[in-house]
């Protein structure tokens, strides 16, 4: 799907490691016109995390009531927590016209584009295997038993890149983010998944 100026919603997806996270707080940072969307998880907070900036933090009663009423655009169960983004929260910001971020799994936006459309979607890669496990070692917030489970989960999200309108290899932060803020200008004909020298890179990271 090409990407135009005014496109509004933006799907970003990632492996655990990938450094999604980094990378977009720090394009919400540049641009502050730009409206990222909190999800809600049962997941455990962590100490370096703050309840409505990072997460919307609930139990799974309370995640389930959510979901009942339709409050959820998506969901989905990773590492057995659950995570949902609120669909009044995306369609309260684009109503008043701002572009808006979710950053989700590949589960999600798959959910997202069945029901936006429109929405442009965007995958981030790391740039090799071994930097991938550097990346999740280097956490220091898991034991080697999650790890090794984040690692083959990583692998099996990797394969669903073909699925999304734009890839993002994220090898150096500052250009990563250059190639997101293309595709938010509507000006991301590299990150194309259908680029030809990108496609080939990808697949050197799969092998």
């Amino acid at each position: 799907m090409p990407v135009t100026a005014n496109a509004s919603l933006f799907v970003i997806a990632a492996p655990s490691g990938a450094g999604k996270t980094t990378l977009v707080k720090k394009l919400v940072e540049e641009n502050p016109s730009l409206t990222f969307s909190i999800s809600y998880t049962t997941r455990k907070q962590r100490s370096t995390e703050e309840h409505g900036r990072d997460y919307f933090f609930v139990d799974k009663e309370a995640f389930n009531s959510l979901k009942e009423q339709s409050e959820l655009l998506e969901s989905a169960i990773v590492f057995e927590n659950h995570y949902g983004t609120s669909r009044s929260q995306v369609e309260e910001h684009i109503a008043k016209g701002n572009h808006v971020l979710l950053e989700i799994d590949w589960q999600g936006a798959q959910q997202v584009r069945a029901s936006v459309p429109g929405c442009v979607t965007i995958f981030i890669l790391p740039p090799s295997r071994p930097e991938l496990e550097r990346r999740l070692r280097g956490r220091k917030t898991d034991s080697d038993e999650v790890i090794e489970r984040r690692l083959r989960d990583a692998l099996g999200d990797m394969s669903h890149w073909h699925e999304f309108d734009h890839v993002i290899i994220n090898d150096d932060l500052d250009q990563a983010v250059d190639d997101l803020q293309a595709i938010i200008e509507g000006d991301g004909q590299n990150s194309q998944v259908n680029n030809t020298a990108l496609a080939v890179r990808v697949k050197n990271i799969l092998v």
